[in-house]
């Protein structure tokens, strides 16, 4: 590696790190971070802050003290320029309106109306490009985005508590009490997960028993996640916090239903593979990330169907000796384990 290609990887890092600010406020856009250099030196920094607000490489311009450097300056950024008007104006544009010599592009944007057409429109300006750089770790930051627009639909992220010896549940009735295996800790942690998610799904069933808020109540985000009920025929909903708590819910059932405030019914075809359509449909609605929290019924369902990405199980230091037994992933090991206090979280990856 020259020291060039090393200057540039020291300076791309600090893109991703800026980019990881964005975690929460900017879906369903990318995480974004730029860096301007010139002779050495950091003008400029920026990152996509909220979602509908000026992306990264506009945030870095703006902060460049001495725009006059600008004409002779490189611009580092985690994701490529785009080259269309959206919420906001073509970055590309904008580069090659301050004169910025070079750009150094971490990843290519999978978004099919950027993809290439960013780095083409910057390069037929005359600006030189170099891309692919650290760009492994470039997708990674934004894995949901990059596997919603390659194969349109969202990522799905399962999650679920259970005991030591895999147990979701020991209730001996339905209308006992859950079991609580999450302390203060890592309820907190499932709060910062939904706030990183554009919805959260449930099956009908956790909504009649355990009648859930789903929201997001102890971590900052930018708004609570779309509610997400899959129940066939939507019976006993109407009387939970879902449907009350004037908050955005869908229900996805196999007949039309009338809207009821502020929750929507979409129908599927339930004689077909329901999850295709569940995950065409929120893709269509711009969803790029699904955290489903559903009863192990729920969460083995799109297991069995081979449609999840990542899965998140915590396991507490209890043994029930029996109960409803936990959701099963084949097999395939942890790429992640922590501990809060005595509970042990896991992180599965679904191998391709």
């Amino acid at each position: 590696m020259t020291e060039k290609e090393r200057e540039d990887c020291l300076y791309m890092r600090r893109c991703l790190q800026l980019a990881a600010y964005g975690r929460g406020w900017v879906s369903p856009n990318p995480m974004v971070g730029a860096v301007i250099v010139y002779d050495g030196k950091i003008i400029g920094e920026g990152w996509h802050r909220q979602f509908g607000q000026g992306h990264a490489e506009v945030n870095a311009i703006a902060s460049v003290r001495q725009p006059e450097l600008l004409s002779r300056s490189t611009l580092y950024v985690s994701l490529e320029p785009c080259s269309h008007y959206g919420k906001t104006p073509p970055c590309s544009r904008l580069i090659l309106e301050k004169k910025i010599p070079r750009v150094v592009v971490g990843c290519l944007d999978p978004f099919p109306q950027v993809s290439g057409r960013g780095v083409t429109l910057l390069r037929d300006g005359g600006v030189e490009v170099r891309t692919d750089v650290l760009a492994e770790e470039c997708r990674v930051l934004n894995i949901a985005f990059m596997t919603a627009h390659t194969l349109q639909r969202p990522y799905v992220l399962l999650k679920w508590a259970q005991s030591r010896d895999g147990f979701v549940d020991s209730r001996p009735t339905p209308e006992s009490p859950a079991y609580r295996f999450s302390d203060k800790l890592t309820s907190l942690w499932v709060q910062r997960l939904r706030a990183e998610c554009d919805a959260v799904l449930v099956g009908g069933e956790t909504v009649r028993r355990d009648n859930p808020r789903l929201t997001v109540r102890e971590w900052p985000c930018r708004c609570t996640p779309l509610r997400v009920v899959l129940s066939r025929h939507g019976e006993g909903l109407t009387s939970s916090y879902l449907f009350t708590d004037g908050l955005p819910t869908e229900v996805f059932t196999d007949r039309p239903v009338e809207a009821v405030g502020d929750v929507r019914f979409t129908t599927l075809d339930f004689a077909s593979p329901v999850l295709p359509q569940l995950l065409a449909a929120l893709y269509k609605e711009g969803i790029t990330n699904l955290l489903v929290e559903g009863g192990p019924t729920t969460l083995q369902s799109f297991i069995d169907a081979g449609l999840w990405d990542e899965a998140r199980v915590e396991t507490a230091p209890v043994d029930l000796g029996r109960g409803v037994a936990a959701p099963r992933l084949p097999h395939v090991l942890p790429f992640f384990s922590i501990r809060y206090g005595e509970r042990r979280v896991e992180r599965f990856r679904r191998e391709e």
